[in-house]
C-alpha cells in the first residue's frame, strides 16, 4: 500500500500521506523509517531542528541497499532552520542536510518558520534551537524576501527540486508572492478540527500551493511535551462527533481526522511506531467522508493553537 499524490506547482508528484520525524527519538530513528518505507510510506517530513536527520538517512540508506525502493520514489523533506536565513548561509546548511541524509538533492525544502534568528555555528551545536547560547533569543536581520531569494538558487542549483515555506500567515504570503520567482510549492501548518485555519488554507490553494497538515490529531503531540495547553484541551480521539463518524465508517478516530484533511487535498504527515497503526495512517484515502461530515468535524474549530513559539516561552510572537 502507498499514499496516492497531489501534483506540485513545480511539476513534482509529493504523496498525499507521509511520516513525519518531529520527535522521533535518535536511537530508533533509522529503524522507524525503514520500516515506515517497509509499510509503503514514501515521503518523509525532517527538519535540521528536529535532530535527527543522520538516522532517518541511515534508514533510507537500509532500504535502498535492500531494494525495497529507489531513490526516485522516495519524497524527502526537510527544513531551513531560523539560524540560517541569511542569503550566505542558506547553501551551506543545506549541503550540511543533504550530507547527513546520504542524499544529493531533497524534494522539498522549506522555511521552517518566518523567524530570522542570529547565525549558531553548526561546529558549537547543532541542531542550535531557538537560542544564541543555549539561553538567549537573539534576532537575526535577514528579511523574508533575502531569505526566499537563497532559497530560489537551491533549485537553480539541483539542490532541491522543490520549495515551500511552512508556519506563514496570510499577509506573509501575499507579500511573498509579489517578489517570489518561484512560488512556494507547499504551505506547511499546523491544522486539525481545533485549528481548521480555512481562511489560510483558501488562500493558499488559490494560489496554486499545496496544503500539508501537521499536529493533525491537535493537543495528541504536545501532551508528551508537558504542554498546560495541550494537557487541558479534550482529545480528539475521544470526541464524540469523531467517534461517531469513525464508527459509522468502520474506522479509526485517527483515519477519519486525516481523511477529514486528505478529502479537502490536505497532505498529512502522522507517525506512529505502532505496525497496525502505521497501516491505519496510510489508508486514510479509501474511504469517503459525506459533506454533512466534514462540516461537522470542521464545526469544532477554537482556533486553537498548540505550536507557537510562546507556548513554548519563546518571544517571538509571530501569531499574534
Amino acid at each position: 500500500m502507498t499514499s496516492p499524490t497531489v501534483k506540485l506547482n513545480s511539476g513534482h508528484q509529493m504523496p498525499l500521506v507521509g511520516f513525519g520525524l518531529w520527535k522521533v527519538n535518535n536511537d530508533t530513528c533509522a529503524d522507524t523509517v525503514y520500516n515506515a518505507i517497509k509499510t509503503g510510506y514514501r515521503l518523509f517530513d525532517g527538519a535540521c531542528d528536529y535532530g535527527n536527520e543522520v538516522e532517518a538517512g541511515q534508514g533510507v540508506a537500509r532500504a535502498i541497499k535492500e531494494k525495497l525502493v529507489t531513490r526516485d520514489e522516495l519524497f524527502i523533506v526537510s527544513k531551513l532552520w531560523n539560524s540560517f536565513h541569511d542569503h550566505d548561509r542558506v547553501e551551506p546548511i543545506c549541503n550540511k542536510q543533504l550530507n547527513d541524509w546520504g542524499v544529493d538533492h531533497f524534494d522539498l525544502y522549506i522555511v521552517h518558520f518566518p523567524i530570522s534568528l542570529k547565525y549558531v555555528d553548526p561546529s558549537e551545536r547543532y541542531p542550535p534551537g531557538f537560542t544564541f547560547d543555549g539561553k538567549k533569543v537573539v534576532p537575526g536581520n535577514a528579511t523574508i524576501q533575502e531569505t526566499w531569494t537563497a532559497m530560489e538558487s537551491l533549485v537553480e542549483k539541483g539542490l532541491t527540486r522543490s520549495i515551500g515555506i511552512s508556519n506563514f500567515n496570510g499577509q506573509l504570503i501575499m507579500d511573498l508572492l509579489r517578489y517570489a520567482k518561484i512560488v512556494p510549492a507547499t504551505l506547511q501548518i499546523e491544522h486539525h478540527p481545533y485549528l481548521t485555519q480555512e481562511g489560510l488554507v483558501k488562500l493558499a490553494q488559490a494560489n496554486d500551493m499545496a496544503v500539508t497538515a501537521y499536529s493533525s490529531f491537535g493537543p495528541q503531540s504536545f501532551i508528551e511535551l508537558e504542554m498546560q495547553r495541550a494537557k487541558d484541551t479534550p482529545l480528539l480521539f475521544d470526541n464524540k462527533t469523531v467517534k461517531i463518524i469513525a464508527d459509522k465508517h468502520g474506522k479509526t478516530p485517527a483515519q477519519v481526522l486525516l481523511r477529514w484533511a486528505t478529502q479537502r487535498n490536505i497532505a498529512v504527515i502522522p507517525k506512529s511506531n505502532n505496525q497496525s497503526r502505521l497501516l491505519q495512517n496510510l489508508d486514510v484515502t479509501s474511504f469517503d467522508l459525506s459533506k454533512s461530515e466534514l462540516e461537522e468535524i470542521s464545526g469544532l474549530d477554537q482556533q486553537l493553537r498548540f505550536n507557537d513559539p510562546l507556548n513554548y516561552g519563546v518571544d517571538q510572537p509571530i501569531y499574534v
